[in-house]
């Protein structure tokens, strides 16, 4: 009635009024909001399978390193610069990746990186923070040859100068320092090893300067120029010696440090460490552990290292911490000057306990005729281990450099 009503009232010739009518989606807010998650699951499944990425997404930084050994430099890139021309520098990285010149690190901070698989002995060398411009690479250079070495006892290899035996003279006697073996041999004698030295020049220097000559100095191979703390300390008359990394029983929680002798490496592999080892400076009378636990007791890993420093008229100094050690056979076999460590000094390092470690050294030296010490560059270690040898003679007991110490045990 009411519809006909309208009809009736509407002028004639127009339709009636329509009445509006909402938009209606065929679906609701939250089926749009799962249909869009969905999508974006789905876009970011297809993203991890098909994309060829073997990092799984994580995070990646991108450095530049140069290869040792490039012909030619390339290119040298020209310095960013401020305004237009930094912004043009900018704009071209990302399409000279593969030409851009590494920035040069700051001094210290150049390193060679040798890689060696322990399985196949594939071995590949780098350099990280090296300028390109730098032909030769400061980072890769050998070290140079220390003041006072007698270059006949040095034989060249990939990594720099070694030492080798010439004209009958041996390392061990040329570079063993100064010391009276007459007297040595008629009384008690006590040596003192200082070790893990050439890292901090300020620790090292210390100990150059504040201990008696007569006190026998290990370097590690590690820092930023080891031979030249090792020719200071030879200049102050202190008999070296050269700590050879190895690997201890918790390796790799414990890390001696890069190329480490390895009882998982083969004889050849570990070779080529050791010859690295051997460069990093001139001028050692022997070797000797720098910890090695594991290695210093596994008689396959071990054999050959002590063959080839016999066989370059080197000592071996067993420093005493694996009571398991084949050093000492081994080293009898090769007729090889051996020494080893009967008290480490500062295991305590507070000044009561270093005096009684070094009371035991001294009772030691008097029971067997010589007896050895070792001890780090601790301030606390220097100070006491140079009060105690300053009132050594006044007790009938002389401190000799490690070597006449060896070759006094070997006589006996």
């Amino acid at each position: 009635m009411t519809e006909t009503a309208d009809d009736l009232s509407a002028p004639l010739g127009q339709d009636k009024p329509r009445r509006k009518r909402r938009l209606r989606l065929p679906f609701t807010a939250m089926q749009a909001l799962a249909v869009l998650l969905g999508l974006f699951l789905l876009t970011f499944a297809g993203f991890a399978i098909f994309n060829k990425d073997p990092l799984g997404g994580e995070p990646m930084t991108r450095i530049a390193i140069r290869e040792n050994g490039a012909d030619k430099a390339p290119a040298e890139k020209p310095a960013a610069g401020h305004g237009q021309d930094g912004k043009q520098d900018s704009k071209q990285d990302s399409k000279h990746d593969s030409q851009e010149t590494p920035k040069q690190a700051a001094p210290g901070e150049q390193k060679t990186v040798t890689m060696i698989d322990g399985s196949t002995g594939a071995r590949h060398d780098v350099v990280i923070g090296e300028d390109a411009g730098d032909k030769a690479g400061a980072a890769s250079a050998p070290p140079p040859v220390m003041a006072g070495i007698n270059p006949k006892l040095l034989e060249k290899s990939r990594y720099g100068m070694i030492p080798v035996v010439a004209d009958g003279l041996k390392p061990f006697n040329v570079y063993a320092a100064d010391a009276d073996r007459a007297k040595a041999a008629k009384m008690p004698v006590v040596a003192i090893v200082i070790g893990g030295l050439g890292v901090g020049a300020a620790k090292t220097t210390d100990a150059i300067m504040r201990l008696p000559a007569a006190v026998t100095l290990a370097f590690t191979p590690y820092g930023t120029d080891p031979g030249k703390l090792a020719e200071r300390a030879r200049a102050q008359r202190h008999e070296i010696f050269l700590q050879i990394p190895m690997e201890p029983y918790d390796f790799p929680d414990n890390d001696p440090g890069p190329q480490t002798l390895l009882t998982s490496l083969s004889a050849d592999q570990n070779m080529d460490r050791l010859f690295w080892h051997f460069s990093r400076m001139q001028g050692y009378a022997g070797i000797t552990n720098f910890m090695g636990a594991r290695f210093i007791a596994t008689e396959p890993a071990m054999q050959p290292i002590i063959r080839e420093a016999a066989k370059r008229g080197l000592g071996f100094f067993d420093d005493g911490s694996s009571p398991r050690s084949i050093a000492a056979q081994a080293a009898a076999n090769q007729a090889m000057p051996f020494g080893k460590g009967d008290i480490a000094i500062d295991v305590v390092p507070t000044p009561t306990e270093i005096d009684r470690a070094l009371n035991k050294l001294e009772s030691a030296a008097r029971e067997r005729g010589a007896a050895v010490g070792t001890a780090s560059a601790l301030p606390v270690s220097i100070e006491r281990i140079g009060a105690w040898t300053k009132t050594l003679g006044d007790r009938g007991i002389l401190l000799v450099p490690l070597t006449t110490a060896m070759l006094k045990s070997k006589s006996s």
